[in-house]
C-alpha cells in the first residue's frame, strides 16, 4: 500500500473515532437528560441506542488490525493504530456508563425525585467536554492538552463527593430515601468513571505522540519509565 493510501486510511480510521466519540458524548448528556426530566421513552431509546456504538467500536476495530496485519506500520505509525484500538475500547466503556445511567432512569420511574439534580448534570457536562477535549488532543498530537485535561477530573470528583455527602443526609434524614439515594449513587459512580476513562485517553496521546507510556491522576504526573516504539 502506497503512503499515501496508508494515511488515508489513517485519517478515516481517526474520523470513524472522532464519530464514535460523538456518539458517546451526546449519549452521556442525554442519559443525564432522560434522568433528570424522567423521560422513560428516551431511555429506553438510549438504551438500544448503545447497540450502534458498540457496532462502530467493532468495526474500527477490525479496520484497525487489518491495517496492522497487511501493511507492517512504522514505529510511530503502529504507536497511532494501537492508540485506536484503545481509545475506541474506552468510548464504548464510556457508552455502557451512560447507558447504565439511562437504566438506573428506568429504576427510579415516575417516583418524585428527592431533590432536583443540579450537580449530576454539571458531572455530565464536565465528563462531555473533557472527552472531547481528550480527541482532540489525539487527533491533533497536542500533548499539552492532554496533560491539562485531567486536572479537571479534580472537579469531577469534587462533584461527585458532594452528591455523596448530600446523599448521605437525605438517607440519614429519611430511610426511605435509600433506594433512590443509591441509584442516584450509582450514575454519579458512572460520571466518575467516565472522567478515568477520559484520563486514560489522555495518557494515550501523550504515548502516541512521546512513545512513552505516563499516568496521569489529576494531581500530578508520573513517568512510569515504559519507553514505546521509535
Amino acid at each position: 500500500m502506497p503512503r499515501e493510501t496508508f494515511d488515508r486510511a489513517l485519517q478515516r480510521l481517526q474520523s470513524d473515532l472522532l464519530v464514535m466519540g460523538s456518539m458517546v458524548e451526546d449519549a452521556i448528556i442525554e442519559s443525564m437528560e432522560t434522568l433528570k426530566k424522567q423521560d422513560l421513552e428516551a431511555a429506553k431509546r438510549l438504551i438500544i441506542a448503545d447497540h450502534a456504538i458498540n457496532e462502530k467500536r467493532f468495526a474500527i476495530e477490525t479496520d484497525t488490525l487489518i491495517l496492522m496485519a497487511t501493511q507492517q506500520p512504522m514505529a510511530g505509525d503502529l504507536r497511532v493504530l494501537a492508540s485506536v484500538l484503545e481509545i475506541s475500547t474506552e468510548l464504548e466503556r464510556m457508552g455502557d456508563y451512560a447507558k447504565g445511567i439511562a437504566k438506573i432512569a428506568l429504576l427510579i420511574g415516575k417516583q418524585p425525585l428527592i431533590k432536583p439534580l443540579i450537580d449530576l448534570p454539571r458531572m455530565a457536562e464536565k465528563a462531555r467536554s473533557m472527552l472531547h477535549q481528550a480527541l482532540d488532543a489525539f487527533v491533533r498530537r497536542d500533548v499539552d492538552l492532554a496533560r491539562a485535561v485531567p486536572e479537571e477530573d479534580a472537579e469531577m470528583d469534587a462533584l461527585y463527593n458532594q452528591i455523596y455527602r448530600e446523599l448521605l443526609t437525605f438517607i440519614m434524614a429519611d430511610p426511605r430515601t435509600i433506594t433512590q439515594s443509591t441509584h442516584l449513587l450509582w450514575a454519579a459512580h458512572n460520571l466518575e468513571r467516565t472522567g478515568d476513562r477520559v484520563t486514560n485517553i489522555c495518557e494515550r496521546v501523550v504515548f502516541t505522540v512521546t512513545g512513552k507510556m505516563v499516568e496521569m491522576d489529576g494531581e500530578g504526573r508520573e513517568d512510569l519509565g515504559v519507553e514505546g516504539l521509535h
